[in-house]
């Protein structure tokens, strides 16, 4: 029998990626998957229950949304606390952060700073574009709509606020909302939040020396102690301190390395609610996992503290916990102008 000669140069035929639901490439099989399924199925008549009741709440395209909150504020947040539906999550996001009246009142402005303005900040936006989502299908392609969008936005803010300009945790918030949203909305909603259209400005986390980074990092310092007193004991004997685990929770809002399904929810909540919720998700992460930490020296807490186990990453879990605990960061000192000033 003739045997065929094979081409070690030839392609075999591609394999198909497998991904999740929001569009991250499955590294590998993942063993709840089938639950997973099984339980969309189950789920599906609750859901599009859930999807009928938030539609008749914000009415098309929004036009109820406003007189909504104003009548039944208390259902709004107890709605967004169990999670915005996925297919109007971007329209909802765009409401509560108040950048859809900013996108209204500014027409044209969007494409005047993309097409006819230029960046200081060009090339670091290029260079950081590649690490921004690597494994999700929309930024993967090199030069591809994804990254083309992400540096439209993150290049039209750099113009809209020259003392901002780029900073490389801002393409992790872009380009969060760009899954959900086209690009002038999603820099619509960049300026919302970093400009406070609704709550506290984002900016001072971006500006240079990242003062409001490090103010929010010694109020949480000071709320470990006073919620979680054995953890901070722990902390302080191992020289631990929030600069060395948290400083991304803040500046990317859990966007950079927690599970998608996790920061949405908080996303979800944090636009309607403010930074409070961030500081409460951070303690609730420490109190949950806590009898493990106070136990770890310092090289093991430091992995431990940048890779929480898969059971403290549900949702459904950790955030009823977060908002039990009462924890008004905002009411506490301001670091002393030296701690800034570094």
């Amino acid at each position: 029998m003739e045997s065929k000669v094979v081409d070690e140069n030839e392609e075999g035929p591609a394999v198909p990626m497998r991904v999740d639901r929001f569009g991250f490439v499955r590294q590998e099989h993942s063993p709840n998957e089938g639950l997973a399924r099984s339980r969309s199925a189950f789920e599906y008549q609750r859901d599009e229950r859930r999807i009928r009741k938030w539609r008749k709440m914000i009415g098309v395209g929004g036009i109820d949304w406003k007189q909504y909150v104003r009548r039944k504020p208390h259902v709004v947040k107890r709605r967004i606390r169990k999670g915005i539906p996925d297919c109007l999550r971007g329209l909802v996001w765009q409401l509560i952060s108040g950048s859809r009246d900013l996108l209204l009142l500014n027409p044209g402005v969007y494409e005047q700073l993309v097409i006819y303005e230029t960046s200081a900040s060009e090339l670091d936006i290029i260079r950081d574009i590649s690490r921004t989502f690597p494994s999700h299908v929309f930024f993967q392609q090199r030069h591809g709509p994804g990254q083309r969008s992400l540096y439209n936005v993150l290049k039209a803010y750099s113009v809209f606020d020259r003392d901002v300009g780029y900073v490389q945790g801002m393409g992790f918030v872009a380009g969060l909302l760009l899954l959900y949203m086209s690009e002038e909305d999603a820099f619509w909603l960049l300026v919302a939040l970093l400009k406070g259209a609704v709550h506290t400005p984002m900016e001072g986390m971006y500006l240079v020396g990242l003062p409001l980074v490090q103010q929010y990092l010694f109020q949480f310092d000071r709320l470990v102690k006073e919620h979680l007193p054995k953890l901070g004991e722990h902390f302080a004997q191992e020289m631990i301190n929030p600069s060395m685990y948290a400083s991304q929770w803040f500046i990317t809002v859990f966007s950079y390395s927690f599970p998608f399904h996790l920061a949405l929810r908080i996303w979800d909540v944090f636009l309607f609610e403010g930074v409070k919720v961030v500081f409460k998700v951070g303690l609730a992460l420490l109190k949950y996992c806590q009898d493990d930490l106070v136990k770890l020296p310092f090289e093991k807490l430091i992995h431990a503290l940048r890779n929480f186990p898969e059971d403290a990453m549900n949702p459904d879990l950790l955030l009823p916990m977060a908002f039990s605990i009462k924890a008004s960061p905002l009411s506490l000192p301001l670091p002393p102008p030296l701690l800034l000033s570094q």
